[in-house]
């Protein structure tokens, strides 16, 4: 994995938060306090590594997690916006993915779950981060739920 850029462009608090991950090697990053945006408290994160669509570039951005029997999965939530996150984008693009999750890393093929496997991943995300929820009921798109399968 080359050297990860944060862009210059990225909020103060995400790019505050990878620096800590990578600095760290994940032992500071990967749990993150999700109170001050409404959420129960400290949560995992990933850092979730995708190829830019337009640029060729790798993109890498953290993301709550939660575990699967293959790997990961990740929610394409972006707060509610009505448009889908441009890693969710760039995974439709080249679902290949790099994944650090604590001190260790994964490549992964990403898919988009469905049926029954999408409502119980939700379920369990929701469950993690109650404003999942909220985030759904404030867009009219149905918000990815994305397994990250290790490969």
């Amino acid at each position: 994995m080359s050297q990860v850029k944060i862009p210059e462009s990225m909020p103060k608090w995400m790019a505050d938060h990878m620096r800590r991950y990578l600095e760290t090697n994940g032992a500071d990053g990967h749990l993150w306090d999700s109170t001050p945006v409404g959420g129960p408290g400290l949560l995992p994160t990933l850092l979730l590594t995708t190829k830019g669509r337009k640029s060729g570039e790798p993109q890498t951005l953290p993301l709550l997690y939660g575990r699967t029997d293959t790997g990961f999965v990740i929610i394409g939530s972006k707060g509610g916006a009505p448009k889908h996150p441009g890693w969710y984008l760039n995974l439709q693009a080249d679902p290949m993915v790099h994944v650090q999750v604590a001190a260790e890393h994964h490549d992964c093929r990403a898919r988009l779950t469905s049926g029954e496997e999408r409502t119980r991943l939700w379920d369990q995300m929701a469950k993690m981060y109650p404003p999942f929820v909220d985030y759904q009921a404030k867009t009219d798109r149905e918000i990815p739920v994305i397994a990250l399968d290790k490969v």
